[in-house]
């Protein structure tokens, strides 16, 4: 793919904060030298090894905003361990053992589990370590934190519009028609944020550093390909930032699940990840990766007049308010109790397994159900989909409705559950409170393809994709989901009962409430 070079606005002054953060990331870079080991693969907490490995050592915890750091009463000290044969990994945000030894290459066994769990996650503020091989030498600075890439708590207080109107550029006068609506530039970029839950202020950095079209004040001279991906399924500034989202979103949940670890550049060459990276900073890695060379990517991204350079003059620096809100996963946090998505009484069909939250990028953390109703095809059902548990409606516009949830006092609880295909007519209304079983709107065809009149439903927390596997398992009425071999493939399962999916729905697709 020839991609044109980043658009560099001239005359921009960066601060200085900025010049200090990548001086700090490139010593970071330089300061790395480890011997290679043929090690023993075993992943241990720290509390379970033999203490004559380590000393004790101070009291500390993870510098504060960094991804994993965690303010406690009592910190847990890290071990002094022999650094030349061991990694000692502070705990990050979304963490479970076995995904952490993917990421390092090790075996999970550990001698104990009486201090760590082996199964769920992990409780940031603690330690591993882990012993180094040949695969697992590689280390970096963090690049963005977790915070900074999806749609978290630190994007809530940001205006687009009020951003976009004060720059005064390009951005600010452009529309575009958008599944037949015409969206001003803000909008696009704010669609784009609430479909992928994608953090607005990453995609406006991505906007500019690729084209200059938030602060400059011409047209761009390809219209279908202003972000310069020229990809010929992705035209127009709306899908080239949705195609940016994506690839974002692929490698922020590839690396949270353990199903990425290295990346393949635009021309073909292979690197791992650094192990010790968190989810945001691998989203980052792998965004540049599919769009520039192995030998340029990194000054890109961080060099003089790179990506990082652009975002911080834009914005406030991101470990800020990472600071302040992660980590977005520990293993203080529980799944909500939720219900199947229709009345108790009826009978629907499980339409559809484990499959994309929204699309390809995302977990698999969305399932299907279709009312029960002979050749209905893609009219809009008279039968309502309804609230899995108490909550308000934050989103209610082209198919999708979002409630987030709270508790018995009415205060949200960081979780989210998204409803598709809800036909406009009666949909919910924008802000409604509502409680277990109240109507959402009624099954359709609306929002994207679809055989039948159905409704997709996922779950998101703190602005992050879950899957239906791993941290939390997705349990509707006591059903709990199971993947099938493929997207779409899978089964409910409720003591003993198995409920199969099946597009279209048959008869051992039908499930009760």
């Amino acid at each position: 793919m020839n991609l044109p070079e980043p658009f560099s606005r001239p005359g921009l002054k960066y601060p200085k904060r900025a010049l200090i953060l990548l001086t700090a990331i490139l010593m970071l870079m330089a300061s790395c030298n480890f011997p290679l080991r043929d090690l023993s693969a075993v992943i241990h907490p720290y509390e379970t090894l033999d203490p004559a490995i380590f000393e004790t050592r101070p009291t500390a915890t993870p510098a504060a905003g960094q991804p994993g750091a965690v303010p406690t009463a009592t910190p847990v000290p890290p071990p002094v361990v022999d650094e030349t044969l061991y990694h000692i990994y502070a705990i990050r945000s979304g963490d479970t053992l076995d995904v952490v030894a993917r990421h390092f290459g090790v075996d999970p066994a550990a001698t104990s589990v009486e201090a760590l769990p082996q199964t769920g996650l992990l409780p940031p503020g603690h330690f591993l370590v882990i012993p180094k091989n040949s695969d697992n030498l590689l280390e970096r600075a963090v690049i963005l934190p977790d915070s900074a890439i999806i749609n978290s708590p630190c994007a809530a207080d940001f205006d687009i519009s009020t951003f976009v109107n004060a720059t005064g550029g390009y951005l600010s006068t452009f529309s575009q028609l958008v599944a037949g609506t015409r969206l001003s530039g803000a909008e696009v970029v704010q669609r784009v944020a609430d479909n992928q839950s994608v953090n607005p202020r990453l995609l406006l950095a991505i906007v500019e550093y690729r084209s200059g079209l938030v602060y400059g004040n011409y047209a761009p001279s390809d219209i279908y390909h202003p972000l310069g991906f020229n990809d010929e399924f992705f035209k127009g500034l709306y899908q080239e930032l949705s195609l940016a989202a994506r690839m974002l979103n692929t490698g922020y949940y590839g690396w949270r699940y353990g199903e990425m670890t290295t990346v393949s550049f635009a021309d073909q060459v292979s690197e791992r990840i650094p192990p010790g990276l968190n989810a945001g900073s691998a989203a980052t890695m792998y965004l540049f990766s599919q769009l520039y060379r192995s030998s340029v990517w990194e000054e890109r991204l961080s060099g003089e007049g790179g990506f990082m350079e652009t975002y911080l003059s834009m914005f406030p620096d991101p470990m800020l308010c990472a600071a302040e809100v992660e980590p977005l996963l520990s293993d203080t946090i529980s799944a909500p109790r939720l219900e199947l998505p229709f009345a108790p009484g009826e009978t629907w069909a499980f339409t559809a397994g484990p499959h994309y939250s929204w699309v390809e990028g995302t977990p698999l953390g969305a399932l299907d159900f279709a009312p029960n109703i002979k050749d209905a095809g893609c009219q809009v059902s008279p039968l309502w989909a309804r609230a899995s548990a108490p909550g308000v409606v934050t989103r209610a516009d082209n198919s999708v409705v979002m409630l987030t949830l709270e508790d018995e006092n009415g205060d949200p609880t960081g979780w989210e559950v998204m409803y598709m295909h809800i036909a406009e007519k009666e949909r919910v209304a924008l802000g409604t409170r509502l409680r277990q079983d109240d109507p959402v709107g009624h099954p359709s065809c609306e929002g994207g393809s679809s055989t039948g009149a159905h409704v997709h439903i996922t779950r998101k927390y703190m602005g992050e994709w879950v899957s239906t596997q791993g941290l939390f398992p997705f349990v509707l009425s006591g059903w709990t989901a199971y993947p099938g071999e493929r997207a779409y493939l899978g089964r409910l399962v409720k003591e003993g009962q198995v409920v199969i999916a099946r597009q279209g729905g048959n008869q051992e697709s039908l499930i009760s409430r």
